[in-house]
């Protein structure tokens, strides 16, 4: 049974906090004060008005004041900081990986502000902790906010695909172990700025933390990832964390936490039982997620399945399907096929470059001098062939580098390799690469399936491989009333692949497929042939993959 005011402390927190300072001196010392300063605020200046927000309110936290005052004022703050900060990761859309020097400054500034919210509202706790009376009802409230502003800031590394610090893991942790100890974790408290879910609870908010870590975000979109805040936001308040689990084969299996790691959620067959185990139950939002494709599939809209305004039902689907996976299935089989291996690759990417290396020279409008130097034309005259390293040199001073990669894993479909180096080319989700692993005779192409940056400054990336093996061609458009530039481009020849009965496909730049559209593809050997177009396989940031038939 519950007990009024402070409850029985089974669980103290120990996240660090810097004591106040009776010199720290803030333009608002309450909340009237914050109310003035706040009407004064211009935000048209959005890095201005960032700037004073993260100053004053760190100012503020350093602030001695009674705890039910600074609660009011943290409170004040809440929309402010909200609309400017959302407006702020606006600039980081789509920003290919790793960030310049300015994005990175920007996705700093927005984590850092996060966090100064969550000293703000631990700061209140302390006092709480403390036995003040006047905040004795309120702690369900001041640990949902601190885990909320967490969350915030875990979400903000993943849609800019950052590894976050294990300590957000060790604060997340806490707080929700705090949480528990108090026996709120499940008290619903009030959230105005959310209109359409104004109630959540600590378990709702540390749930949805957890479930969208385990989602694989890096390889979702930044869409798919607002898609999935929505849902979790909507499913988590649903959810319970519970310190023992049963588990039906053939079922979801549970995932477990561990209050005391920097890990997120695992399954429950890898992890050894003890006081600090949490349990969630997946076999309720397996059937959930299951009867939402359903709905889908027998012609619901996504808005009469409660799922989005204004999605697509195939993208909804989709994205369902692979939330299922994520968080349902046993991924041992889809991962069991990956390898560790022991050897590095060398990796291009931009359309110019992988031609460059596939074919052996630059891509030039034919009728030019097609030839690299005249070190490589003595080598062929010499060895009958460009040798490898030489020729590599001769493109790397053109500027079409390789970068060395190692290899973490790879199967048949795919690899993941972690760049050597902190520092080289940027590269976006969907995008065209290829790669030379160290025992290959050749360039195999791929997409880059996802991207992100790890806490030592090193890009990861995912690449799905294309099938067949790959040849550069020069391709132009033929007709009349084009709609592309009359000169040829850099395009790649996939070969059939009978075993699997994939026939041959053409890639191409973005924004040049057209159904029936006819082209004129011309090989390293001079030779020219006619492709009319058929239809679009799958398409990425710059490149389309389709298929064709011999025109003439």
């Amino acid at each position: 049974m519950k007990s009024t005011g402070l409850r029985s402390k089974t669980t103290m927190l120990t996240l660090p906090l810097e004591p106040t300072d009776d010199r720290a001196n803030p333009h608002f010392k309450d909340a009237a004060g914050c109310t003035q300063w706040l009407g004064q605020l211009q935000l048209t200046n959005l890095q201005l008005a960032h700037s004073l927000l993260f100053t004053q309110i760190n100012e503020f936290n350093r602030y001695p004041m009674r705890g039910l005052e600074r609660l009011n004022t943290l409170e004040l703050l809440r929309e402010t900081v909200g609309y400017v900060q959302d407006d702020y990761a606006k600039k980081l859309i789509a920003k290919p990986l790793p960030l310049n020097e300015s994005e990175l400054m920007i996705f700093m500034a927005i984590v850092q502000l996060w966090q100064a919210m969550v000293l703000g509202y631990q700061r209140c706790l302390q006092s709480y902790m403390a036995g003040d009376k006047q905040l004795a009802k309120h702690g369900a409230l001041l640990c949902q906010r601190c885990l909320l502003y967490s969350g915030l800031e875990i979400f903000e590394h993943l849609r800019t695909g950052y590894e976050f610090d294990d300590k957000l893991w060790h604060q997340l942790h806490e707080l929700y172990g705090f949480a528990e100890g108090q026996d709120f974790q499940a008290d619903e408290v009030t959230d105005p700025l959310n209109q359409k879910y104004p109630r959540s609870s600590c378990r709702s908010i540390y749930v949805k933390t957890l479930l969208a870590c385990h989602a694989r975000p890096a390889e979702l979109s930044r869409s798919q990832l607002q898609l999935l805040d929505n849902w979790l936001t909507q499913w988590s308040g649903t959810m319970t964390v519970e310190r023992s689990y049963t588990a039906s084969k053939g079922d979801a299996q549970p995932l477990a936490i561990d209050l005391v790691s920097t890990r997120g959620l695992q399954p429950v067959k890898q992890v050894t039982h003890s006081s600090a185990m949490r349990y969630l139950a997946m076999v309720p939002l397996s059937k959930l997620l299951r009867v939402k494709t359903i709905l889908l599939q027998q012609g619901q809209t996504p808005r009469q399945a409660s799922l989005c305004e204004h999605c697509s039902s195939n993208d909804c689907i989709e994205l369902l399907t692979f939330l299922h996976q994520c968080w349902c299935e046993d991924c041992s089989a889809r991962f069991g096929e990956r390898q560790p291996i022991a050897q590095h690759a060398q990796l291009c990417y931009k359309p110019e470059g992988i031609y460059a290396h596939l074919s052996g020279k630059p891509f030039r409008q034919p009728g030019r001098d097609n030839t690299l130097g005249n070190t490589a034309r003595q080598q062929i005259e010499t060895y009958g062939r460009v040798l490898k390293d030489a020729h590599n040199k001769e493109l790397l001073e053109m500027g079409y580098p390789l970068e060395t990669w190692r290899l973490d894993n790879e199967s048949i479909s795919g690899a993941r390799l972690t760049r050597e180096d902190t520092f080289g080319g940027r590269l976006s989700h969907n995008q065209l690469v290829a790669l030379h692993p160290d025992d290959a005779e050749t360039f195999m192409l791929g997409i880059a399936a996802w991207a992100n940056v790890t806490r030592t400054g090193q890009l990861q990336i995912g690449v799905r491989y294309l099938p067949g093996s790959a040849g550069a061609v020069s391709m132009r458009a033929t007709g009349v009333n084009m709609t592309v530039p009359e000169k040829y481009v850099p395009a790649f020849l996939l070969s059939a692949v009978a075993a699997i009965n994939i026939p041959a496909s053409l890639i191409i730049p973005r924004d040049w497929f057209q159904p029936d559209r006819v082209v004129e593809i011309l090989h390293q050997n001079g030779e020219k042939e006619h492709m009319k177009m058929g239809f679009s396989v799958e398409h990425g940031i710059d490149y389309e993959r389709v298929s064709f038939t011999l025109a003439y």
